[in-house]
């Protein structure tokens, strides 16, 4: 099985790149989702997290309240340190679960599993895979993808992308780039040339 790293900052259109290689029969892990996982109830990260930020991000239920952690990591006094720690101690968890959910895609017979981390250079995990793609697009359009998703002001959504590895590194150092300012159909033309690419390859 052939793995591929997905990456693209916040508003880059990611996840829809991921529903149309899923509708194309490729399946993916949403690392972000992974995270909600393990952060939703009592865990290792959980654990792991409280020690370093205290239980001020801890709900009463004990799951983490991602809120109250992202002011100190997006905006807190120390945020830049903040948010380094967070992905030090968070990644670690993610990718394992990762890693096993990757194996029951291999068990399936899956020919392709795409993993979907907006992260993925950060935590080394590119190591991992056999192409990456990185989804790109422009600043503008970044941002308010970002507030109509997330109900924020523009600010803070800028504040967000400037925490994260600019488009440009993140192209030179993939495989693939798909560039999403255009229509869906023109996003579906190049998920499906890039696959066909891929099968090429095999």
């Amino acid at each position: 099985m052939k793995i591929i790293g997905l990456c693209g900052g916040s508003g880059s259109g990611k996840g829809t790149v991921a529903s149309l290689f899923a509708s194309l029969g490729v399946p993916s892990i949403d690392t972000d989702k992974v995270y909600h996982s393990i952060t939703s109830a009592p865990s290792e990260c959980i654990s792991a997290l409280e020690a370093e930020f205290g239980n001020r991000i801890i709900q009463p239920n004990g799951a983490l309240d991602r809120k109250a952690l992202s002011k100190i990591v997006f905006s807190g006094p120390e945020a830049k340190k903040s948010l380094e720690r967070l992905n030090e101690i968070s990644h670690k968890y993610i990718l394992r679960e990762a890693r096993r959910l990757l194996s029951k895609h291999h068990e399936s017979g899956a020919e392709f599993a795409i993993v979907d981390a907006p992260l993925l250079f950060e935590s080394g995990f590119d190591k991992e895979c056999d192409v990456v793609i990185a989804v790109v697009a422009d600043t503008s359009l970044r941002v308010s993808r970002i507030c109509d998703r997330d109900g924020i002001a523009e600010d803070s959504a800028l504040k967000r992308i400037s925490s994260q590895i600019p488009d440009n590194v993140l192209a030179e150092r993939s495989d693939f780039v798909i560039h999403n300012n255009g229509s869906i159909d023109s996003l579906s033309k190049c998920v499906a040339e890039i696959l066909k690419e891929l099968k090429r390859e095999r």
